[in-house]
């Protein structure tokens, strides 16, 4: 970008969804970065309609907002999941989508074996129940109201192999766990070092998700899967809401078809009372946690960057991270 070409409009949408005190780098070329806390949709369009650039975490940018944007070359998504942004309207209108990868290749994994762990000990349960006077009742140095299993020898199912999944196995292997790694169901040609998808759910003692939420994953799991578990195993989703159907896991839990479930994520975000997990809610096989496993202090900081860099390096002539194909790409700033 020369020194004579106009600053560029760079809009965040949401600017809440990552912490006040995670810094995000100063962008290497002349422009106006317009923050915002949150954004509703009744506000959307009139807040990019004169934007370069727009970075959003949560905020869905449809086809018909999109249209109306006649400046904008870049949608800069500051997460992994890319469902929000209508990507056909962006190919259509030659703008380029891009996002951030890796940065949860840790902070994921562990918060997923904090909820296999937590589920297989009864932690909260049993938390739970001497807040609640029990241990003084027992009359015991210990009480055992809930059930608690090792992790060794047991069988972990991963469905989704990609760096998440792969994290959440090598852990798996460490531990002393046998690991199966499937890809949704429908999927017969992953070769023979996986796992059909039916197979995993009929002999895994924990399944849990790290795949992505598009037509081909929406309700992945369902009654008929939840019938096909013959372990009992505990379920886990850290991954996307909407990869289980939310009135079938209700059923499972409280009909005991499974040992438990762990879920970090929801269909719709913060839970609405209409929800049907709220029924479950306190039940001491059930955690739900808000939507926190991407967030690290280090994990946060690394996706930040990333974001910015991924800016920088799209008005720098070498877009990365491109998730869409658009039509005849805008030139961007030199």
């Amino acid at each position: 970008m020369t020194s004579s070409s106009p600053a560029l409009q760079v809009v965040f949408l949401d600017r809440s969804t990552i912490p006040p005190d995670t810094r995000l780098k100063d962008l290497p070329f002349s422009h106006e970065l317009h923050v915002f806390e949150s954004t509703r949709p009744e506000e959307v369009l009139d807040r990019v309609r004169d934007a370069d650039i727009v970075i959003t975490n949560k905020v869905k940018l449809s086809g018909d907002v999109i249209a109306q944007a006649k400046r904008l070359k870049l949608i800069a998504i500051a997460a992994t999941g890319t469902d929000n942004v209508d990507a056909s309207a962006c190919n259509e209108m030659g703008i380029s989508v891009c996002n951030v990868r890796n940065y949860a290749v840790h902070t994921v994994p562990e918060h997923t074996f904090a909820l296999i762990f937590a589920l297989r000990r009864s932690l909260t349960a049993y938390r739970s129940a001497v807040q609640a006077g029990r241990w003084q009742e027992s009359g015991q140095f210990c009480f055992f109201d809930f059930p608690i299993k090792d992790l060794t020898g047991s069988t972990l199912g991963v469905i989704g192999d990609g760096a998440l999944g792969k994290a959440t196995a090598d852990i798996g292997r460490a531990l002393g766990l046998k690991v199966l790694v499937s890809a949704f169901k429908g999927r017969d040609d992953m070769g023979m070092l996986y796992t059909p998808f039916e197979r995993v759910l009929e002999e895994s003692d924990i399944i849990t998700l790290h795949c992505p939420l598009n037509d081909q994953t929406r309700d992945l799991i369902g009654d008929a899967e939840f019938a096909m578990m013959k372990q009992r195993p505990l379920l886990i989703n850290t991954a996307r809401g909407g990869l289980v159907h939310e009135a079938a896991l209700v059923r499972a839990v409280k009909a005991g078809s499974i040992s438990g479930a762990g879920f970090d994520v929801v269909t719709q975000e913060p839970l609405p009372k209409a929800n049907p997990l709220n029924e479950i809610l306190h039940h001491p096989a059930f955690i739900l946690t808000p939507h926190v496993a991407w967030a690290s202090e280090e994990a946060i900081q690394a996706l930040a960057d990333q974001l910015m860099d991924n800016i920088a390096a799209y008005v720098a002539g070498q877009p990365r991270n491109i998730v869409n194909a658009p039509h005849g790409s805008r030139v961007t700033a030199q």
